[in-house]
């Protein structure tokens, strides 16, 4: 184990290192951990509007559309926050008006992502005449369209600014009104742009990604051990990439998952075992075999940064816990963070392939039942197990196993991430001595 921890060391993470000080990537990072806040908050309230105990869940169901509320104004529009967050951070690293160039980034997302909807007349008791957004277009399945409309707005700005393609103001003016000002420009130019590639040319960010994995939809939905995997695969490499793979996959995968789930469902209630049933990459069986505390894994990564030495991991692992163990982990996705960062981004696909394939053969050789009916996403891993599987305590069995087996993947790549934390750390106690 040390050897591989010292492997990770001389050949990752000098490249990681490389990699994460690029200036566009910093940017990015920092902008999404700027939303931390949110998304711990907003990941209390999923909880709430999921709760697996029927007693408490009644008693909630009268409140599900305001306890839906503070979900939608926080991880509901993650994306409108993060390309506000990564426009200022990418502004700062060139030096430039961060407010200003925050606001344009939400600009150019808004235009490139949002087609606002007219209703001519009042419907009573459910709309009246006006003007909508849509705000599942601001979620986190539009991220990847934030991304890229933050860094190429502020781009923009910096060239303009660069070429002096400014309006200058008098000395003496407020720097606010000055700055305001030096970005009429910028703002034109970049509203003009994305309202012509959205709108004229009706090119959609946020859809193009779906497109191109259109081609693969025959194969990705197949009762298959590679089907499966390369599932995995993309969900896993889409959210170490700033972008929500289950959301971007929905598209593809949801209708056959929906299909799938529900066969098996009508099969078991016309007296088929549950060891026979069609299919066995439901998303349930992804659910409560694969996504231990979320897509990744990342329970067992929770757990471990909360006996770390590093007291902002060990602070992190702590708020990570309760959302983790519902399988809630937008904190500890963004917050580590995973995205962009190849020392835990390997884990958090290499692991999943791991527990995918394992519990593939556990089921085909029938030591697990396949799932017979559909739970809350929010109860944890091995009651939820037990409860899809028929009730087979093997089901349970083979969820810890696979949490142990996270466990020991993540340790190395953890063990070299706590080293570069708290050598951080250090690095910014000595500078407040100094």
């Amino acid at each position: 184990m040390n050897n591989f921890v010292n492997f990770l060391e001389a050949k990752i993470l000098p490249a990681a290192n490389k990699l994460g000080q690029q200036r566009h990537m910093t940017a990015i990072r920092k902008g999404i951990i700027a939303t931390l806040p949110l998304t711990i908050v907003g990941s209390f309230f999923t909880i709430l509007s999921n709760m697996p105990i029927p007693a408490v869940a009644n008693f909630l169901a009268p409140y599900q559309a305001i306890l839906d509320i503070p979900f939608r104004f926080t991880v509901g529009i993650l994306s409108l926050y993060a390309t506000f967050g990564i426009a200022s951070a990418l502004a700062a690293s060139y030096k430039m008006d961060t407010l200003s160039s925050g606001i344009l980034g939400v600009l150019a997302f808004l235009v490139a992502t949002v087609q606002p909807v007219k209703v001519n007349t009042d419907v009573k008791g459910v709309i009246t005449a006006g003007r909508y957004m849509n705000i599942a277009n601001l979620s986190a399945s539009s991220l990847f369209a934030a991304i890229a409309t933050a860094l190429i707005s502020v781009e923009i700005y910096h060239f303009l600014e660069k070429k002096n393609i400014t309006i200058k103001m008098p000395d003496g003016v407020p720097p606010e009104v000055s700055n305001s000002f030096v970005a009429l420009f910028p703002a034109a130019i970049i509203l003009i742009l994305f309202w012509v590639v959205r709108d004229i040319f009706n090119f959609n960010i946020a859809t193009f990604i779906s497109n191109l994995l259109m081609p693969l939809k025959g194969f990705l939905v197949g009762n298959s051990l590679a089907g499966g995997l390369t599932t995995i695969f993309l969900i896993c490499g889409f959210w170490t990439l700033g972008i929500h793979g289950a959301a971007i996959m929905d598209p593809i995968v949801r209708p056959f998952w929906e299909m799938s789930i529900a066969n098996n469902m009508n099969q078991f209630h016309a007296g088929v075992a549950a060891t026979k049933l069609p299919t066995i990459f439901t998303e349930q069986f992804l659910q409560w075999f694969v996504w231990i505390g979320g897509a990744g894994g990342t329970l067992a990564l929770v757990v471990l940064f909360m006996f770390s030495k590093s007291q902002y991991l060990k602070d992190l692992g702590k708020l990570s816990f309760l959302p983790g163990l519902f399988n809630i982990n937008e904190p500890i996705i963004f917050g580590a963070p995973i995205v962009l960062n190849p020392i835990l981004g390997i884990p958090f696909i290499l692991a999943p392939l791991v527990t995918g394939t394992i519990s593939y053969f556990a089921t085909v050789t029938h030591l697990v039942p396949m799932m017979m009916v559909r739970l809350p996403f929010t109860i944890p891993a091995p009651i939820a197990a037990i409860m899809s599987t028929n009730w087979s305590w093997n089901a349970a069995i083979l969820s810890i196993v696979n949490f142990v087996v996270y466990l020991i993947i993540y340790y190395p790549f953890f063990k070299v991430f706590e080293k570069q934390q708290l050598e951080k750390e250090v690095s910014e106690k000595a500078k407040e001595q100094n």
